[in-house]
């Protein structure tokens, strides 16, 4: 296999350097570098990609898109294979704040609601006793001195550097949810340790709304769930057939979306606008050349007609009488003599 070139750095270096990265900003690095559009050209797209993780392997990683699940926006970076949390964050963080990691992941992912969130509250109030994963030997849980000292402020300062990092995500509300190298990274580990997937799409369904029937466990994402039953007659669940429920203010603004012009339309109703007015300055410049033609041809013959009429005038012009013949002057010279 032929080795990775400068473009297949470019497009390794900028997921490294500035984390993981919305689809649209990474295909137009994409188009920038190959000068193809993915979205038209997708087989290429796939290609750079395929030949760009088989060069990854080697050393546990791999480029990966994933949709967020907050947002349903697909993002793509440079992830670590390896399935654990401790190996994707060891290279920055401490033991005690792998563990605070840990515990609000444990906190998020356990929701039977599938919220997908904890209070900013809850997760400074958690506790890292169960993160130990020891015990003494009277079976009481050995917790090490550094996950005693753990403060308050520094359990603050730890959820901030998530956040920005994002392993982590805030909202509006104040709320705690998994970021975007969260669902990057632990892709692995959720369908290692049977985490319930989206019916849809088969990713775990960390945010996700839950069927209403009674002992039915399905979960679909709210993206998937658009995509499943939009402008569907009937909205039953996949499993159980207890009827969907979902708020109007969902479907109106998909609604809104699809009848929303994309990007491309518009270009091509500028391009025929663009192509009319050429097309009328065209015509009206041709009818413009064809009158002066027209012009120019009556003026000329005019001058024809002029310079023909001319000699003509002057033939039927009547020649005037000479005032004084040469013979009467040279008589009347010589009487004078």
């Amino acid at each position: 296999m032929a080795p990775l070139n400068w473009m297949h750095h470019t497009l390794i270096q900028a997921l490294l350097s500035r984390g993981p990265l919305e689809e649209k900003e990474f295909h137009d690095i994409f188009s920038g570098v190959s000068g193809k559009n993915p979205d038209i050209h997708k087989k290429i797209f796939d290609d750079v990609l395929l030949k760009i993780n088989k060069e990854l392997a080697y050393v546990k990683f791999e480029l990966r898109g994933c949709r967020n699940q907050y947002d349903g926006k697909v993002y793509y970076g440079v992830v670590n294979t390896v399935a654990d949390e401790q190996s994707k964050l060891g290279t920055k963080y401490s033991i005690p704040q792998i563990a605070f990691y840990r515990a609000i992941l444990d906190a998020i992912i356990h929701d039977t609601t599938a919220h997908g969130c904890i209070s900013n509250i809850d997760a400074l109030n958690i506790r890292l006793d169960s993160q130990t994963g020891q015990a003494s030997q009277d079976g009481a849980a050995c917790v090490p001195t550094a996950f005693k000292s753990f403060s308050l402020a520094q359990k603050e300062k730890t959820l901030n550097e998530l956040i920005q990092d994002q392993w982590l995500s805030s909202s509006s509300d104040g709320n705690i949810g998994l970021g975007v190298r969260s669902f990057l990274d632990l892709r692995g580990w959720f369908r290692n340790n049977d985490f319930p997937s989206c019916d849809v799409c088969n990713e775990a369904g960390i945010k996700a709304d839950m069927c209403s029937g009674e002992g039915c466990n399905v979960r679909i994402h709210s993206y998937c769930l658009k995509k499943k039953f939009y402008r569907k007659v009937s909205s039953v669940c996949p499993v159980c057939g207890t009827p969907w429920h979902f708020s109007d203010l969902d479907w109106e603004n998909e609604e809104c979306n699809d009848d929303a012009p994309s990007e491309a339309p518009s270009d091509g109703l500028r391009e025929r606008k663009k192509h009319q007015v050429c097309k009328a300055e065209a015509v009206e410049a041709a009818q413009n050349r064809r009158q002066e033609t027209a012009d120019h041809t009556v003026l000329r013959r005019l001058r024809s007609h002029k310079v023909e009429a001319a000699p003509d005038a002057l033939e039927s012009e009547p020649n005037p009488e000479p005032r004084h013949p040469p013979e009467a002057r040279m008589g009347r010279k010589s009487r004078r003599v």
